[in-house]
């Protein structure tokens, strides 16, 4: 083989080999190029679904604050109705009537006191018509039965450590530690 094949051989050879190492060349620069924006396509798509995600709690958070604000409102009014319904009356001595607490309620008895929710329970002889005062002290036997809605009696939530109980016809507020009467309703019923 002569000088001029030889050469045109490793020529031919060269660039049948070149070529694919030069587009291969380019090629990787673009796949290079096509990575990267498929990196940044990918985080801008992770960003976006962050904000759609923190937007929907946003949204699910705001819901759940309205939805709170309407169940307090909705009990505040119920609570209010409840209470204007089924409120003491001192004017009318027949309030009580046809309430559900009283409903084997059949007037004093002698040598019983009632208790609404409760029923009537036996006392001992020397509290009957007792008169209960503001500084003396509830018998241990009788600070057990609670008035379970002082709001009917028109009265406020007791304070802490403090019970309104029933006591004969009145309801007293007691220190529940030690009996100590604090204030009386009397006459409630």
């Amino acid at each position: 083989m002569n000088r001029l094949t030889r050469a045109a051989v490793i020529a031919v050879a060269l660039m049948t080999t070149a070529a694919p190492l030069a587009a291969q060349a380019q090629s990787r620069g673009d796949r290079h190029e096509q990575r990267q924006d498929h990196r940044s396509d990918r985080r801008e798509q992770r960003q976006d679904h962050r904000g759609d995600r923190r937007d929907q709690r946003q949204d699910h958070r705001q819901d759940r604050r309205d939805d709170r604000r309407d169940y307090r409102s909705e009990r505040r009014d119920d609570r209010q109705d409840y209470r204007q319904e089924r409120r003491y009356d001192r004017n009318n001595r027949d309030w009580y009537r046809g309430r559900s607490d009283f409903n084997d309620y059949r007037g004093a008895r002698n040598g019983y006191w009632y208790a609404p929710s409760y029923g009537y329970y036996r006392v001992e002889p020397r509290y009957n018509n007792y008169r209960w005062q503001r500084g003396g002290y509830l018998p241990s036997a009788y600070r057990g039965y609670y008035v379970r809605d002082p709001y009917v009696y028109g009265l406020r939530q007791a304070p802490r450590g403090y019970r309104y109980v029933h006591a004969d016809n009145d309801i007293v507020l007691i220190a529940v530690a030690t009996g100590l009467i604090v204030s009386v309703l009397a006459g409630a019923y």
